[in-house]
């Protein structure tokens, strides 16, 4: 687990684009990015210490509830991407993310994920301690 003295204020994942998730013209397709920040969030969590597969053992889950983005350039096959990822809002249920997708310097697209923790049978349900940890406080 990290420590507050080590929480990052942003985690960095890297991806490589596929040929295979562009469209006709030969962009990333607008739904891939969901899964480009799906897998930059579970990254964030790991590194920070979150057990997801011991949190759904114990019969709890995490549910995306809204996803805001704004796409700002196409990505396009072998770009090198980077989703940097951090907390800007906690609730008692869940929070928010911001993830900015990042070609070098330049800005793909920003986007604001609220998830939410549930029980279950899937009814929203108080964050377990295991989220009580610096890299999840804004």
């Amino acid at each position: 687990m990290v420590s507050d003295s080590q929480a990052p204020a942003e985690h960095l994942a890297s991806i490589v684009v596929r040929s295979y998730e562009c469209d006709s013209y030969g962009h990333v397709n607008n739904a891939v990015y969901l899964n480009y920040l799906e897998y930059a969030r579970h990254e964030f969590l790991k590194h920070i210490g979150v057990d997801l597969p011991a949190l759904r053992a114990s019969g709890h889950a995490l549910l995306v509830a809204r996803i805001e983005i704004d796409y700002k350039r196409p990505a396009v096959p072998d770009d090198r991407l980077v989703v940097a990822s951090r907390a800007i809002r906690r609730l008692r249920v869940g929070g928010v993310m911001e993830q900015r997708i990042l070609r070098g310097e330049e800005l793909v697209a920003v986007a604001n994920v609220t998830w939410v923790s549930v029980d279950g049978a899937g009814k929203l349900y108080p964050l377990p301690p295991a989220f009580d940890v610096a890299g999840l406080r804004p």
